[in-house]
Order: C-alpha cells, then structure tokens, then sequence
C-alpha cells in the first residue's frame, strides 16, 4: 500500500492537470498574477507553466496585461453558463420529481450545446436501466425528442448547424433526410412538443416539451417510455404541463404570454463572482469533464 501511495504521488502529471493547477492559481481575491506567482501557487514548473499560460492567452480563458494574467472572457462566459445551468436544474428538479411520480417513466432535463443536447438531470423509473443516458451525457439532438423540442423554437442557424454536421442514422427509424427533419421541427411548432419514435434506440420512445415563454427555447423536459409509440399522445399535454411548471418557477406567471420575453437575453445577466466559484469547481470535478 505505501508503495502504491508513493508511487502515485512520484506520478507525472497530466497535461489536463497541469492546466488545472494553472487556472487553481487564480482562486483568491487577487484578480491578476505574474508568472512567477502562478508557478509559486500552482507549483508546476515554470517552463511548463509559462507554456499553459500562452495557450490559454490564446484560447481566451486567460487574458494578458503586460507581465501579468488575468481571467479571460471566455471563463466568465462559462462560469455564468454554469451559474445559468445550475439555477434551472434546482427550479426544474421538483417538478421533474412530480413528472416522474405522475407517470413513472424516466424524466429527463435538457439543454442544446451546439449539434448536441446535454442531460443535466435525469429522474429515474422502472424502464430508467433500459436507457443508456446519465447526467452530464451527450446525444445528437437531431434524432432525440428533448433536441426537437429545442431546435423548432431555436433560431434557423441553429437547425443549420446540426444539418451541417449530418444526420447519420442510429436506428433504422432515424430522420436522417433534412426535408423529413425540417417537417419534424415544423410538426413539433404546431404541436407544442417533439417525439422519438424509436430514432435514437431500439424500443425507446419519448416525448418533450420545450422550456419557453413566447421566444426561444432554452431546454427540454423529456419523458422516455418502452411502451411504444401509444404512449406518447397520453404522456405529451403531461410534459408540456411540466415545462410550463418549470418556466413559471424560472420567471414567473407573466413571462409565459410576454412577447418580450427574450431566454437568450435571460440567460445573460452580470456575471457574479458566486459564477466564477462555481467554474472554478466545475473545472475540477464536474461530471461534464
């Protein structure tokens, strides 16, 4: 055993380590450091350390005033998308609960990153072992009812962008021609909520409502069923119910008809130094990494 400890701490560390050690050194009240408090607080070497420090210069999650580093814009934008991520799951999570205790099938809460929806809760039932999802789990939003459900109340760039990375199949009932997925999203507009009929696993259905007032959506509550297609015209005004639940928990009963309303705008307000912590603490031990 005390070999196994000394050899571990003998380890090199790993380049992701290195730079977690390198951003570790900005914790603190003091906003700027030079290299050589970075390397005093970090304790990397300082050859590898001023090498960290350029990279992340250039990636923008540092920035640099003459001698000295400062956090970049591209850590505060993620420390807010963080702050912004963790307020809607502790508003949706009671409600999610109630969704699963209404239907007993597997509750999902999900947000579109890019091509991509990401899971940031998921409420588990008696079907929950035949789904391959956790939190923190990608999948591609064109093929799966939580992305449907945001891409149709997303902007046109967005929907795009997923047809840009291409829509491979994944089961033999995946939409994977644009004018049938571009059908779907204008289907699911008219209906108030998506459905996976099967696109994404063999013998899972779901259906999702989108989280929206009167512009874009900003997530997804998704319920997922092994019961077949049959299902979902029951679970659908159950979910939309949920959906609405939650963005009156975000904002209140007079967002949801406000033509103001605007989410992108919403999920952008100053960026708090209780953002910063909460990167600071993703950084190291988020599932997400």
């Amino acid at each position: 055993m005390l070999d196994q400890v000394m050899e571990s701490e003998l380890a090199p560390l790993s380049l992701l380590e290195k730079a977690a050690r390198v951003l570790g050194a900005f914790e603190g009240p003091q906003p700027r450091l030079s290299l050589t408090e970075v390397v005093r607080r970090s304790g990397i070497p300082r050859s590898s350390a001023h090498r960290i420090l350029d990279q992340l210069v250039q990636l923008r999650w540092l920035d640099r005033e003459g001698r000295d580093y400062r956090m970049g814009m591209r850590m505060l934008e993620l420390g807010a998308l963080a702050s912004h991520h963790n307020r809607l799951r502790r508003a949706a999570l009671p409600l999610l609960h109630a969704l699963h205790e209404q239907t007993g099938r597997l509750v999902h809460l999900s947000v579109l990153d890019g091509a991509e929806v990401v899971c940031l809760e998921r409420i588990g039932g008696s079907e929950a072992t035949a789904v391959p999802s956790r939190v923190g789990g990608r999948m591609p939003a064109y093929c799966t009812a939580a992305g449907k459900a945001v891409l149709a109340f997303s902007d046109p760039a967005a929907v795009e962008h997923v047809l840009a990375q291409g829509l491979r199949p994944r089961t033999a009932r995946t939409l994977i021609r644009p004018l049938a997925l571009r059908s779907e999203l204008a289907a699911t507009r008219e209906r108030g909520v998506a459905y996976d009929r099967e696109e994404s696993f063999r013998g899972i259905s779901c259906v999702a409502a989108p989280l929206r007032g009167a512009g874009r959506a900003i997530a997804a509550v998704s319920v997922s069923s092994c019961r077949g297609e049959r299902e979902l015209a029951r679970l659908g005004p159950v979910v939309a119910a949920c959906a609405r639940a939650v963005w009156r928990e975000l904002y209140g009963p007079g967002r949801a008809g406000s033509p103001a309303a605007d989410p992108a705008r919403e999920l952008q307000p100053a960026v708090s130094a209780q953002a910063m912590d909460n990167m600071m603490g993703w950084l190291r031990f988020s599932e997400w990494m």
